[in-house]
């Protein structure tokens, strides 16, 4: 009896010993197995290569501490994970705290919340929905990331995501943590924000119509302008040169500061407008005929591998514009062809996971063979239904009268979208004039007749990138907002991910292409349900002990009856 008694001891002190070890073990060496369909808990493997040349301790404090919803309880908890994940990849360099900001008397978080709003850290107003009504407070969905003396701020609440579904909105919000707080992280590494430039003096857009793109690009970037006419070159310094719906020609001289950017290296988002339209030409113009923008940029987009044709694209997938129907004045949407929704059919990392994306006018786009090796992507297509419309061709309202014949839109995936990636012939190669010589001559360099490997992306569209805004107040609207189906479309996302792929060597962008499935509770069906779920997950444990101690003791009785 004392030998089972010692017996039973060591078995029990064995297990506890196990116990422990593993504890220890797992406190050392933090791991988890990904499971999930859409790899939710895995780390893309330029963040893991960034987290491992981590060299110091990165501070992090998560401003989203609280007693929150459902939904937001998944984003504190979501943040949690991925900095976990963090913490052990770089090997324990990650140090994270949670606060509550709106904790103290009224004065201490009055001045809290003052000091926030110099860093560019402002509440959202949340209202919770509850038995007793509704109610209302302000949270900060931020964090504050500090490393080696620097500091940044990370946003992880997107506003505008998920066209006013509070559950896409944060869906969307928790899938673009990774790729926010590695952004974040990456900048911090670096030590300064890179530089990305609007060209202006050409007609481009201005500065209200490109506001909304400047406000999603400046958490990440440095955003300015840069005036071709008052140069000598294009800074080596701007990382990415955005050439935003030009309307006015490039002299010989701006083509050449542009060459020699790309033989240097430089990337460039070209966003052309082929022809003149727009609604406003087909309202004061029963009868209008597009005409070419005298860019005079044709050869260069030769010389570097594709041509943007003096047509239009049409498709049968496309946005709505609101016409009059009677004399009353009652309006009724219709579907405008010349506004082409595009969903993305490649899983290209700039466009993966992308909805649609709402193009204006757009032409197309053809490849040419160049005489340097350089890859070319389309990223964007016309659906299965659309087809080609000639420059010679009188637009007016007319079309939205009939009934479109589907046999018409017959030229499937029409490019629109192109993306060129390797080492581009000078335009200027063999024609550089003395001026041009001289000018560089200033600046210390010598002419390169074919560029480094770099990039450049061509969209057939300059209003891919423009907002609406209202002249009078200077307020504007969501880009990629269609104010007459109150939907706003994916325009933001797919310029944001192509600024950043131009721009990233590092390939960071692969953890902004990640998609989370959204599946959503059924509240009405959870309210009705409640009390029986509630006796499931009590009675339910409890029997099962019970059923256990029953089981545990008759077999107890015999062993030591016999």
């Amino acid at each position: 009896m004392s030998k089972k008694r010692n017996q039973s001891y060591f078995q029990l002190g064995l297990v506890i010993g196990i116990t422990i070890f593993l504890n220890i073990l797992g406190n050392a060496f933090f791991t988890h197995i990904d499971l999930t369909e859409d790899k939710r808990f895995t780390l893309a493997e330029p963040t893991k290569k960034m987290l491992n040349e981590v060299d110091d301790v990165v501070y992090v404090e998560v401003l989203l501490e609280g007693n929150f919803p459902a939904g937001f309880k998944r984003l504190q908890r979501s943040v949690k994970e991925l900095l976990d994940d963090f913490r052990s990849e770089s090997g324990g360099f990650v140090d994270y705290v949670f606060t509550d900001p709106n904790r103290g008397t009224a004065e201490n978080v009055n001045l809290r919340r003052e000091k926030l709003k110099k860093d560019g850290i402002v509440p959202t107003n949340l209202r919770v929905k509850d038995k007793e009504g509704k109610s209302e407070m302000l949270i900060y969905p931020y964090a504050k990331l500090s490393y080696k003396g620097r500091s940044a701020v990370v946003d992880f609440l997107d506003e505008e995501a998920g066209n006013g579904n509070p559950d896409q909105r944060l869906n969307y919000s928790i899938s673009q943590l990774e790729y926010a707080f590695a952004n974040a992280l990456h900048k911090l590494q670096t030590g300064a924000k890179e530089v990305i430039a609007f060209t202006v003096g050409h007609g481009e857009l201005n500065g209200y119509e490109r506001k909304e793109l400047v406000k999603a690009l400046r958490p990440y970037y440095e955003v300015g302008t840069f005036n071709l006419d008052s140069a000598t070159q294009v800074p080596p310094e701007v990382k990415v040169l955005i050439v935003a719906k030009p309307r006015g020609p490039f002299k010989d001289r701006d083509k050449f500061l542009l060459d020699q950017y790309v033989m240097g290296g430089g990337k460039i988002l070209w966003l052309i407008d082929r022809l003149n339209v727009g609604l406003d030409s087909l309202r004061t113009s029963a009868n209008y005929i597009p005409r070419d923008y005298d860019l005079d940029l044709d050869g260069l987009f030769f010389k570097y591998g594709f041509r943007l044709n003096p047509d239009l694209v049409l498709d049968l997938q496309a946005s709505h514009i609101p016409m009059v129907i009677d004399p009353t004045g009652t309006q009724e949407l219709f579907t405008w062809f010349y506004h082409p929704v595009i969903v993305p059919t490649t899983d290209h990392v700039i466009v993966k996971s992308l909805d649609g994306i709402n193009l204006f006018f757009p032409s197309s786009i053809d490849t040419i063979k160049t005489k340097t090796e350089v890859k070319k992507t389309i990223l964007l297509t016309s659906s299965e239904h659309s087809r080609i419309q000639p420059n010679i061709t009188r637009l007016n309202f007319e079309i939205l009268r009939y009934e479109p014949d589907p046999a018409k839109f017959n030229k499937p995936h029409i490019p629109v979208a192109l993306l060129l990636e390797g080492r581009f012939p000078s335009f200027f190669e063999n024609k550089v004039s003395q001026g041009m010589h001289n000018m560089l001559a200033q600046i210390g360099q010598e002419f390169k007749p074919v560029s480094e490997p770099t990039r450049m992306l061509v969209v057939s569209d300059g209003d891919i990138a423009r907002n609406l805004y209202n002249p009078a107040t200077g307020e504007t609207l969501p880009l990629g907002r269609n104010r007459f189906e109150h939907h706003t479309f994916d325009n933001k996302d797919f310029l944001l991910n192509a600024v950043e792929y131009l721009n990233d060597d590092s390939g960071i962008i692969e953890a902004r292409s990640k998609e989370i499935k959204l599946r959503l509770m059924d509240t009405t069906k959870a309210e009705q349900e409640q009390t029986f779920w509630q006796l499931i997950n009590i009675v339910l444990p409890i029997l099962f002990l019970a059923l256990f101690g029953f089981i545990y003791n008759f077999i107890r009785k015999r062993r030591f009856a016999g």
